[in-house]
């Protein structure tokens, strides 16, 4: 089930630019989160991955919510093609994370066994993470 939008008002969207951080962050759902430290791009198979990971090990106990969409499209123009012609096809999502905002929200399980399923899921992300309460 990897995330991505249903439609799109345009196929392809420009870089832009990486916010650095978000100083309010507050759990909605959870109680307990996984918050990112460092701003990057997160791709679909990267939040999917996690996902697993942290659903593995919670078991069926808790809930857990995402907070994140990978709504970024990413264009790369296939190999051994010359410059020029345009614009490349879209080959994955991403979602652009800004530090400090929260990524995974989990309740309904104890301390340690969320400290245990976020530490496997943020092995999977590529930026730096912090367990949230």
């Amino acid at each position: 089930m990897i995330l991505q939008p249903k439609k799109t008002k345009y196929q392809k969207v420009r870089k832009g630019k990486l916010n650095k951080f978000v100083y309010k962050s507050n759990l909605h759902f959870g109680t307990f989160g996984l918050k990112a430290l460092e701003s990057g791009l997160i791709t679909a198979k990267q939040l999917e991955a996690a996902r697993q990971a942290i659903t593995r090990k919670i078991k069926k106990r808790g809930k857990i919510w995402i907070k994140i969409f990978p709504n970024i499209p990413v264009t790369k123009k296939p190999t051994e093609i010359r410059m020029g012609k345009g614009k490349g096809n879209v080959s994955h999502w991403v979602s652009k994370i800004r530090g400090g905002s929260i990524l995974f929200e989990i309740v309904g399980v104890n301390k340690k066994t969320a400290q245990k399923a976020f530490k496997t899921g943020s092995a999977k992300l590529p930026i730096k993470t912090q367990i949230f309460t």
